[in-house]
């Protein structure tokens, strides 16, 4: 078993990291604030200006703990981590398989599983909100999803792959309006955004992708595979493609509900945003803290897993996933056991 809470999330400003001995020791203004051994995390998140002892850089890729570094608005920005270690031959049949035509049997799977589980969260809100919401666009989105999602499955190449994947998309965005059922005079939405985000709903959207994409990358590099080869998304300098590929299916049960859930919840108000012009529309540093407690709180709770039939903690989810994939690669399942809800 891996630990949920196993990611140190550093939010205050002028934060300086260094080493005690075997543990993670963290100064504000040069008074100690908190300190964590070392064996019980596996990444480090930075955010904004934020610094960090050679020291502890070096007993952190020592246990193969990645640090990540964000700028405040929650861009990536770079990540350090230690000596590649895993199995050679698993890495090898991952490039062999990324180079071949038959990464687009997996792909296919990336997709399709996306799809149904965007269509899960539309469903999700005609269960629970019928009555506060626009019924109408969201079925018939839910049932446009359906359709796109068996034509995934039988995609004859990526490029097709990845039409399906854009008209299910802008489908799926379209309607998320409709699942805002409360502040929704403070959380409009028109669309997805980003680099910068115009917006609350996708400033919230683009920071919790971030932080899964975090989490996929850590799980994939976890158990031997490349996160930078993937089978969807193209090779380029600095792309976790691999992990895109697998954020593809967990997005909208991890991500998309966490969002939603703040804001119909009233966890998060719009006065936790702030517009900074052509940087975007970012929070402060108290929204952003609800985020992360909130992000940890759900990686908490627990489902069944379809595949495993097994009971786990949804944090568990980009470890099992991972695992899976790896399996899958080895050539000890048939197929990619996808997750898709149910």
């Amino acid at each position: 078993m891996r630990k949920l809470l196993n990611t140190l999330y550093i939010t205050t400003p002028e934060s300086y990291l260094s080493k005690d001995g075997e543990n993670v020791l963290v100064r504000v203004g040069g008074e100690e604030k908190f300190r964590i051994p070392i064996h019980n995390i596996e990444g480090i998140v930075c955010f904004g200006q934020i610094s960090m002892s050679p020291s502890l850089m070096g007993l952190c890729t020592d246990h193969n703990v990645g640090i990540s570094f964000l700028s405040d608005y929650g861009r990536f920005l770079g990540r350090v981590s230690g000596k590649i270690r895993g199995n050679v031959i698993l890495r090898r049949e991952q490039y062999r398989l990324a180079d071949s035509e038959r990464s687009l049997e997996p792909a296919r799977l990336f997709i399709s599983g996306k799809i149904a589980n965007c269509r899960a969260v539309i469903n999700r809100t005609l269960r629970d909100h019928a009555t506060e919401t626009n019924t109408g666009p969201l079925t018939e989105a839910a049932d446009l999803l359906h359709i796109r999602q068996k034509q995934a499955l039988k995609a004859p190449d990526k490029n097709v792959l990845r039409g399906y994947e854009g008209d299910s998309a802008m489908t799926y965005f379209s309607v998320f309006k409709y699942m805002i059922v409360s502040q929704i005079e403070n959380f409009p939405f028109a669309g997805r955004n980003r680099r910068p985000p115009k917006d609350n709903v996708n400033a919230l959207l683009s920071f919790i992708y971030t932080l899964l994409g975090h989490d996929i990358q850590s799980a994939l590099e976890t158990v031997g595979l490349d996160p930078y080869v993937g089978f969807l998304h193209t090779d380029r300098p600095g792309r976790i493609s691999l992990a895109l590929d697998l954020m593809e299916e967990l997005r909208p049960y991890l991500a998309d509900r966490l969002v939603l859930s703040l804001i119909n919840r009233r966890q998060i108000t719009a006065k936790g945003f702030l517009n900074r012009d052509d940087s975007g529309v970012i929070m402060d540093n108290d929204t952003r803290k609800e985020v992360l407690t909130a992000w940890q709180k759900r990686k908490m709770e627990e489902i069944r897993h379809p595949f495993l039939d097994e009971t786990i903690s949804i944090g568990l989810l980009p470890h099992v996933q991972s695992l899976l994939l790896a399996r899958y690669l080895r050539g000890d399942l048939e197929a990619y056991p996808v997750f898709v809800l149910r």
